[in-house]
């Protein structure tokens, strides 16, 4: 975990990261889960082909005398 070094120093954006990076600057990042909620999205109703059955043709047994 890091040090606090100074406290309200940058004013925080809502949906954004900070950091410190290497070279001791404080950076800000865009959060790919912060922000505005997504709309939910409605499915539209798929038909279901139907697969044609294949007949086989039925074999007979012969009865022995």
């Amino acid at each position: 975990m890091g040090k606090i070094v100074k406290k309200n120093v940058v004013t925080r954006k809502h949906g954004y990261l900070y950091y410190v990076d290497g070279s001791g600057n404080v950076c800000e990042a865009k959060m790919s889960r912060g922000g505005k909620k997504k709309k939910a999205v409605k499915k539209k109703a798929v038909k279901k082909k139907v697969a044609k059955k294949t007949t086989k043709k039925k074999t007979t047994k012969r009865k022995k005398r």
